[in-house]
């Protein structure tokens, strides 16, 4: 397994009219992290800590990219200071199967550069795009959530769906579909209970996860992807657990950033659809997130028209846009490892079949090729 790595690539040096920007591996994570704290378009995703995270679960090198200003004949350089003005996580994949590419960030929402200034954004994706040619890679994805380069390719083929929060429970419950109230309802008059806490929660909620992933036909991560999540952000995540009787049928581990609050990972077993266990799940996750005064509860990304898109409406979200943007080599084609795909159907009726327990075995070694 391939550890962390501090980035190896040279200093990549950028001159702007507002002075000398120079893109560096960065090695501060505390400086790091106080950066995206501050930065209203960062994400918890941009979090330094995903770095480790992504090395333990899947072995895959990182490259984490700060820019600066105070280089150059600036006063401030002279004074040995440096501003950070932009970061940039990257994550590079060198697959048998896929070839290699680079990816910020690789199996979550949202990544991609976040910086102060234009200039700081070119300087960033320009170093991203060397390391990409030095790490052979055929292609570079960056998820931002708009568009920031006119000459990339870009996808627009995702949406993000957020709720606007309320003050109080009440006022959440009358903002939901008066439809969703009465399955609310009908969940908990099933006996559902639901559990709410850390890594205890973990495997139940992977038992519950990873047979929605068998039926969806996808490879399923590795119990030891969520369990590093929740060490390396105890104060940001939690997980979520619906029982019936001592069965668990639903589950969900959510992150939180400033104001936002967000659920990535969430799935229910079919059998417990008669009881709204999905339905109940999300109700206690918005109380949750009420109680707790976030502003915004992020529902993750969904393909506009589709079951999920309009299960989440719903709950009163509204669409974002999602941007992914790629530079590829020689002007290549945009790639598609989506399960849209249609070379990969065939695959995904083989894995549908498959025992639980058997995926939870092969799926961890693919899915760490599949961003």
């Amino acid at each position: 397994m391939r550890t962390p790595q501090s980035g190896t690539a040279d200093s990549v040096a950028t001159r702007t009219e507002a002075g000398d920007i120079t893109v560096r591996a960065a090695s501060d994570a505390a400086a790091w992290d106080a950066y995206v704290e501050r930065h209203p378009e960062a994400s918890a995703y941009h979090r330094f800590g995903w770095r480790d995270v992504m090395a333990r679960a899947f072995g895959h090198e990182s490259r984490y990219l700060i820019a600066e200003r105070g280089y150059g004949h600036e006063p401030a350089a002279a004074q040995g200071t440096r501003e950070i003005v932009g970061v940039l996580p990257l994550v590079i994949f060198r697959s048998r199967l896929f070839g290699r590419y680079v990816v910020s960030l690789p199996f979550v929402n949202y990544g991609g550069i976040v910086a102060d200034t234009p200039e700081a954004e070119r300087a960033l994706v320009d170093a991203a795009i060397a390391e990409t040619r030095a790490a052979g890679g055929a292609y570079l994805e960056l998820r931002h959530t708009r568009q920031q380069f006119a000459q990339l390719q870009a996808k627009r083929h995702k949406v993000g769906m957020e709720v606007a929060l309320q003050s109080t429970e009440e006022g959440q419950w009358q903002a939901i579909d008066r439809k969703v109230r009465n399955q609310v309802r009908k969940g908990q008059k099933s006996g559902l209970r639901t559990a709410i806490g850390g890594a205890e929660l973990v495997g139940d909620f992977y038992g519950v996860f990873s047979v929605n992933m068998r039926d969806l036909g996808t490879p399923v991560y590795s119990r030891r992807w969520f369990e590093g999540i929740l060490e390396a952000f105890a104060d940001g995540s939690r997980v979520f657990v619906v029982y019936s009787g001592e069965r668990p049928v639903a589950g969900a581990l959510v992150l939180w950033h400033g104001t936002t609050i967000e659920v990535p990972w969430a799935s229910a077993l079919r059998e417990s659809n008669p009881m709204c266990a999905n339905v109940l799940m999300y109700w206690e996750m918005l109380r949750f997130a009420v109680e707790r005064g976030f502003q915004r509860f992020d529902l993750g990304r969904s393909t506009p028209g589709e079951g999920t898109f309009h299960f989440k409406k719903q709950w009163g979200a509204e669409p974002r846009e999602l941007v992914w943007e790629y530079w590829t080599r020689d002007g290549a084609r945009m790639p598609d490892l989506s399960v849209k795909n249609p070379k990969f159907q065939r695959a995904i009726a083989v894995w549908q079949r498959l025992p639980v327990g058997l995926t939870r075995v092969l799926g961890p070694p693919i899915v760490r090729h599949i961003a």
